[in-house]
């Protein structure tokens, strides 16, 4: 289904725009630009559109949602560690 595609697509692309953030915080070991509020706040929407989509059963926003769980997760959790 096309519409599924542009889903899976949209959310590869939001969720690839993660990924510097966590590559910069682990290698340099410096988080302090990294707002702790920014991610605990962006981690509940994240549940948030996660819980919508499994109860609408979407696989492209269970998909997405679960990627970007873990990555915001791995930022905040680098932010702990070396803030």
């Amino acid at each position: 289904n096309g519409l599924t595609i542009l889903g899976l697509v949209a959310a590869t692309l939001v969720n690839v725009a993660l990924i510097p953030q966590f590559i910069k915080s682990w290698k340099t070991k410096k988080t302090d630009d990294v707002s702790v509020m920014m991610y605990i706040i962006y981690i509940t929407g994240i549940l948030t559109w996660m819980l919508y989509g499994i109860l609408i059963k979407n696989i492209p926003i269970i998909f997405s949602e679960s990627i970007g769980l873990v990555l915001s997760s791995s930022v905040l959790y680098l932010k702990i560690k070396y803030g």
